[in-house]
This record gives C-alpha cells, sequence and structure tokens, in this order.
C-alpha cells in the first residue's frame, strides 16, 4: 500500500516538473514570437541657458530614531521630485517601510516623509507572508503615471527577494494595490532592484535588476505599460556583477556600469550593447576603485557620462563625482562630494568626528539645525562607531537630471539621513 502510494507520489512530481517545463518552454517560445520594441527613447533634451553655477546641499529625511537607506528620486510632471527609501529600526527589520518626501522646487524644500508602503499592506495585497522589505525605485513613465518598485523578502536573506510594484495615476497622492513582478517561473526569488528604470519607444519599461541566489549577475527586466514581465535578459553572469545602472547613448547603444562583489583588485564594471539591451557584451573593469557598493550615472547631452561612487578600496568614507568621455572605460576625477583623508580607514577618534559631523549637518540643512543636532547627537554611535572611534559613511547614490539640465543626487549620509545634492551644468563647467 504505502510502496504503491510512493510510486503515484514520484509519478506526479515528474508530471508536475514536466508540466512546469512545458509552461516555460511555451512562455520562451510567445515572447520569440512575439516581436518587441528594443528601440531606446532617450530623454528630451534639456534648453541651453545661460546661469550662474548652482549647487546646493540638504538632508531630506527627517526620522531621526530610524535607520534610512536605498534612496532613489524621479522628476515629475509639474517640476516636483519624488524620493523614496526604505526606513526602520534597521536593515532587514520587521518595522521597515517604504517611505519617502516630495521636493518642490520653487522653494527648494522637502515634505515631512511620508509612508507609501508597509509590510502588512504588501502582505495583505499580494495574499502571502512578508517578512521584511528593502530596496525601492521610483520613476515616472511617459504616459504619467508614477510607478514604484520594491523589494520583499518571504523566507531567508536578500538571496530570497521579490519585486513588486505600485502605481500612482494622482501625482502620488494615492497608490495602487501592491502586485508582484513575476520575473522566473521557478520559485520567483531573487531578484532585487538598485538602478534607474528607462523607457522603450512602444513605451515599455527597460528595469535594471540583479540576481543574489546561487550567483550574483545583473539582469535588464522588460516591462510593458501595465508593469507585466515581458522579457528578461541577462547583462553578465557569474558572481560579482550587481545593481546595473544602464545609459542609453542613442536608440540602440547603452553602457552598463555595475557594482563589483569580486575578489580583488575591486574595480567598477562595464558592459555595452549595440541593440537596445537584447544582448551585452562581456563585461570588464576599468580603473576605476569599487568597494563592493552601489554607483549611479547619466549621460549629458554631450555624450559624456557623469558619475557619482565610492572611488575606494574598501569603505565607504568617500563619495565622488567623476566623468567618462568613452563610454564608461576611462575616467577622470571632477569633484569629491562628501568624505575627509584620514588614517586607519576613514575612523576618527569620537571626539573629533563628533565636532566635525555637526559641521557638515549645518552645511546640509536649511534654517536652524541645533535642535536637529541636539536629536541626532545621542544615535551616532549606534549608527556609525566602534569603541571609542566613529567613520563617515556615504552610501548607495542615487542619480538623474531633470528637465531643466540640473543633476540630482540621493544618497544615504551616515547611516542616518537622506541627502540631496543639486547642482547645474555652469557648476559642473567651473570642475
Amino acid at each position: 500500500m504505502h510502496e504503491t502510494s510512493g510510486k503515484n507520489s514520484d509519478q506526479a512530481k515528474r508530471s508536475g516538473l514536466l508540466i512546469a517545463a512545458l509552461l516555460f518552454a511555451l512562455l520562451i517560445w510567445q515572447r520569440a514570437s512575439t516581436p518587441l520594441e528594443w528601440s531606446m527613447q532617450l530623454p528630451a533634451s534639456s534648453p541651453v541657458v545661460a546661469e550662474q553655477p548652482l549647487f546646493t546641499s540638504e538632508l531630506v529625511s527627517d526620522a531621526v530614531d530610524r535607520f534610512v537607506h536605498a534612496s532613489s528620486v524621479a522628476e515629475l510632471d509639474d517640476g516636483r521630485l519624488l524620493s523614496v527609501w526604505f526606513s526602520g529600526s534597521r536593515e532587514g527589520a520587521r518595522d521597515v517601510e517604504i517611505a519617502g518626501s516630495f521636493y518642490d522646487p520653487l522653494t527648494r524644500s522637502w515634505s515631512a516623509d511620508q509612508v507609501f508602503a508597509t509590510r502588512a499592506d504588501t502582505q495583505h495585497d499580494l495574499g502571502r507572508f512578508i517578512r521584511k522589505l528593502g530596496n525601492p525605485v521610483v520613476t515616472q513613465a511617459p504616459d504619467g503615471r508614477i510607478w514604484m518598485f520594491y523589494v520583499s523578502v518571504s523566507v531567508g536573506g536578500w538571496a530570497g527577494s521579490a519585486i513588486n510594484t505600485r502605481y500612482s495615476e494622482d501625482g502620488g497622492a494615492s497608490w495602487s494595490t501592491t502586485e508582484r513582478l513575476i520575473t522566473t517561473p521557478f520559485f520567483n526569488i531573487s531578484t532585487l532592484v538598485k538602478g534607474t528604470p528607462f523607457y522603450y519607444h512602444d513605451g515599455s519599461i527597460g528595469l535594471p535588476v540583479y540576481h543574489e541566489f546561487m550567483g550574483k549577475f545583473a539582469e535588464l527586466l522588460k516591462l510593458d505599460r501595465n508593469g507585466q514581465v515581458i522579457d528578461k535578459v541577462r547583462i553578465t553572469r557569474g558572481k560579482h556583477s550587481l545593481q546595473p545602472v544602464i545609459l542609453p547613448a542613442d536608440s540602440h547603444a547603452a553602457t552598463a556600469l555595475m557594482r563589483f562583489a569580486g575578489a580583488p583588485p575591486k574595480r567598477m564594471l562595464v558592459s555595452h550593447s549595440d541593440n537596445g539591451g537584447q544582448r551585452w557584451a562581456k563585461a570588464f573593469k576599468n580603473g576605476v576603485p569599487n568597494p563592493n557598493s552601489a554607483l549611479s550615472a547619466v549621460r549629458l547631452a554631450n555624450g559624456d557620462i557623469i558619475g557619482v561612487m565610492n572611488d575606494l578600496e574598501a569603505d565607504r568614507y568617500r563619495l565622488s563625482l567623476l566623468r567618462s568621455r568613452d563610454d564608461g572605460r576611462h575616467w577622470e576625477h571632477l569633484a569629491r562630494l562628501e568624505g575627509r583623508d584620514s588614517p586607519d580607514g576613514g575612523y576618527l577618534p569620537q571626539a573629533e568626528y563628533t565636532q566635525l559631523l555637526e559641521q557638515d549637518m549645518q552645511t546640509s540643512t536649511s534654517g536652524d539645525s541645533s535642535s536637529l543636532w541636539q536629536r541626532y547627537r545621542a544615535r551616532i554611535d549606534r549608527r556609525v562607531c566602534r569603541s571609542s572611534s566613529c567613520r563617515f559613511s556615504y552610501d548607495y547614490p542615487y542619480m538623474i537630471q531633470d528637465s531643466t539640465g540640473d543633476i540630482h543626487i540621493v544618497y544615504t549620509w551616515n547611516k542616518s539621513f537622506i541627502k540631496h545634492l543639486r547642482f547645474n551644468q555652469a557648476w559642473l563647467d567651473t570642475l
């Protein structure tokens, strides 16, 4: 009786696997038999106007008692910016939410923090257990819909991630229920998002993603206007490339820049495509140090690439602005945006560190920063210090260029705030 039952069970398992394989083959056949538009849409060129150099620096988030990380930013139709990030007691905690803020370009000020997604409502919408939330990315499509993509994990660590979507059709005032992207028919795990989305001429979305389970490699998802996956392309292979940033040069040529997670020498990874992202050349290292940290970049109207990154062999106590004139092969240093030279991997005695940090906060806050500093000072030790020494940390930069030509960078500032830098072409020309 038990032997027959076992045979039936084995047959059922084999049948299930066969059906899954056939469904997967059918999916691939449907994609292959349906022509897709691979012509990339470039942002409209910003007007060339005479300007005075502009550079501003300010803190975005206001949740002093929470850990904030992995910010992204997008320009909206009305000229506002929307930045989103994850916020909680610590990375991976059950209380982590997807939070964000709106930037008014007229007043040059950010709104109070808002919550756009929680673990509880994500779990409710998806009808599945959600253990934690992570990296969010926001973008506005040509049709005006604002898309937010963010990571969730049900079991295990970040290698067990899936990507979820929400959208807003009223400028971010309200959001749709959460849906899960189906990136693979088998388990649908280990896909994360970090890079800036871009668009194709047919309105589909190019979403750079990466994979972490049993390997680390970069991919490109192609989504239709309704946010459904219609194709997936491998950018790299192996166990050492993460968080691709894709920079179209024209309707077919593009450069991908990636975080390197392999053995020394630790350098930025680069790959190129000449057919709209359908295929990618073998990735190579350039000469820019990358301490296994995220980077971001934009392509200017003249074809130059401006990048922001931790150009260090290890750690993230410096953030720099660099330029490439040959699609990411070679780079020149333009400016140090954050950081100071120091021994011992960036660590400083706590008294000296605290004094410098207060000075930095004063230059990064509009108005009186004393109240913010007093609330924040008590939380310095647990965020950036060990024993009696502390270290500056500037993580996960994300860069865009708006319709006026100004460039915006958001990033995690000392594991405590999201910071926003804004500068124009006239400022770049002074470097």
